[in-house]
């Protein structure tokens, strides 16, 4: 690979390392040391990366929320014929991680661009969960703010896939309490903590365990924090509604939340409301 520019530029977008260095592929390393300009979510953050590997290819700033004058020169310098590299701090570019506008712009420009395959925080930690992997969906980090937060959980409260988040330390007791409030205590979910690094940890039990476990160990609430929860299964205890509020409820529930769903059934119906509100969560998706 040369740095002499062809005529059509190209943007690699380049996995890297989310802890152990090691993993870090040849085919990246390749891309990195031959490419004409590198484009960092954090210029000081890779820098490191790069004086690891003896990468001395010029390294400029860009995330998503950079001006589009930087958005511009990018694109200039690809459309000129050069090669770009886009990363992030860790890990796959664009993946809860910055680089999206880039790569639509660039595409749009007609500009080819090559995925580096890596590691990625969430692919590693449902590998290693325990948690079934045919089908989940990745929810990335949830809202900051409880009621946001809580909206969102409840949201996905009767989704049948394995559910991945992303979450900050600080936060973590908050968001594993929401998460037992909006999915029940007993749900079954994964804390994958520090992958790949020296104290990688994972954590396994009820969402009621592992808060206990969480609040019990400083530990467990630092470094970087994958969540994996189990899609949901109906119990075979779910309460018995009547019919009516059963119709009702179920129409409810194709447009609106399982929490506002059941408060609204429950003055239609006269139901109690967390009778409703636990049927809707004991239910068969399929009604």
């Amino acid at each position: 690979m040369s740095r002499t520019p062809e005529k059509q530029g190209e943007l690699f977008i380049v996995a890297t390392p989310i802890g152990n260095l090691a993993d870090m592929v040849p085919r990246a390393l390749d891309i990195l040391q031959n490419a004409q300009l590198i484009a960092a979510e954090d210029t000081r953050h890779s820098g490191k990366l790069l004086q690891h590997f003896q990468i001395d290819t010029p390294l400029v700033a860009y995330h998503d929320y950079s001006d589009a004058a930087k958005l511009r020169q990018l694109l200039a310098r690809l459309e000129q014929g050069a090669t770009v590299a886009l990363i992030s701090d860790a890990g796959t570019p664009l993946i809860s991680d910055p680089g999206y506008r880039l790569v639509h712009e660039a595409r749009l420009a007609g500009i080819k661009v090559t995925p580096i395959p890596g590691p990625c925080a969430l692919i590693a930690a449902l590998s290693a969960s325990g948690l079934p992997s045919d089908r989940f969906s990745f929810e990335g980090f949830l809202p900051a703010k409880q009621g946001a937060r809580t909206a969102a959980l409840e949201a996905l409260a009767l989704d049948q896939r394995t559910l991945i988040f992303y979450e900050s330390p600080h936060r973590i007791e908050d968001c594993l309490a929401d998460m037992a409030a909006a999915f029940g205590e007993e749900r079954p979910v994964v804390m994958a903590r520090e992958l790949t690094k020296t104290f990688e940890t994972f954590l396994r039990g009820t969402l009621q365990e592992l808060i206990a476990q969480v609040a019990a160990d400083p530990n467990q609430r630092k470094g970087e924090i994958v969540v994996l929860v189990q899609g949901y299964r109906a119990p075979h205890n779910a309460p018995d509604i009547t019919e009516a509020a059963r119709r009702v409820l179920m129409i409810l529930l194709e447009e609106l939340p399982v929490k506002q769903a059941a408060s609204l059934a429950a003055q239609i119906t006269g139901e109690k409301k967390n009778k409703l509100y636990q049927w809707a969560i004991g239910r068969s998706v399929d009604p």
